[in-house]
């Protein structure tokens, strides 16, 4: 199974345990973007709705698009009843979306999933003249907080981490969207803390692509490596978290 695919198999999961996004990030983004009722937004792989209830509180015009056929599931039955929500289950790189323009695009930890020129010039497209593209992504950090776990849980990493596929979608240059004819590229960065238990940690160490692929008997041995470390440290692990926003625009025409 190909990464991009792979969260369809843990929804629920996928949905408890996936961090969400700051509200400040939000509060900036819509003001930037002028967001409201009579707004057209397009949200791109919304998996569970980890970035959409700030949106979609806002009267907006909301539509998704959604790869995963359980995850799509997902949103259905948690915003269906929502009189501005839409959404449809395909691939955003072959999907028709006929005559619809949108004034603002925007990925939560999405986007890096589709080739970087569909990915550009096809949102570029999309987007009205003065549209925004918005692309947000998390950086953790856990050993600002506790630098003995942090090193423990290397350790185990060197010894049990054996992913059976590589992941190399870290390379998407969200710098380069002004190459696709965007202007007023910038970054924004904002911040926030997570608390987990021994129990919290694994299960969200499980929503990790790469995580999900590590064969037995390595599997066992790495999460119950992660486990025993967070529980011998007081059952708590702090993630010190940045949420990165890049947005950009297209120009007016």
């Amino acid at each position: 199974m190909e990464f991009r695919k792979i969260f369809d198999t843990i929804p629920d999961k996928f949905d408890q345990y996936r961090p969400r996004y700051s509200q400040e990030l939000f509060d900036w983004l819509l003001k930037y973007a002028d967001i409201g009722p009579d707004k057209s937004v397009l949200e791109l792989g919304p998996g569970t709705g980890q970035a959409t209830d700030p949106v979609l509180n806002t009267g907006c015009d909301y539509h998704a698009i959604e790869l995963g056929e359980h995850l799509y599931a997902k949103m259905k039955e948690k915003y269906a009843d929502r009189p501005n929500f839409s959404i449809v289950n395909d691939d955003f790189i072959t999907h028709d979306f006929g005559d619809q323009k949108f004034d603002m695009i925007y990925s939560a930890a999405t986007i890096q999933w589709i080739p970087e020129k569909i990915a550009f010039s096809k949102t570029f497209e999309l987007l009205k003249p003065g549209g925004v593209l918005a692309m947000m992504l998390t950086h953790s950090d856990y050993k600002q907080a506790n630098e003995i776990l942090y090193e423990k849980i290397q350790k185990i990493y060197d010894e049990y981490y054996r992913p059976e596929e590589e992941y190399t979608q870290g390379s998407f240059g969200y710098t380069n969207a002004p190459e696709y004819g965007y202007i007023d590229f910038e970054r924004r960065d904002f911040y926030g803390e997570r608390v987990m238990s021994a129990e919290e940690y694994v299960q969200y160490s499980g929503t990790h692509c790469t995580h999900m692929v590590i064969p037995e008997p390595y599997n066992t041995q790495f999460f119950d490596g992660l486990r025993k470390a967070v529980l011998d440290a007081g059952d708590k692990i702090v993630f010190k978290d940045t949420y990165v926003l890049y947005v950009t625009r297209r120009p007016l025409e």
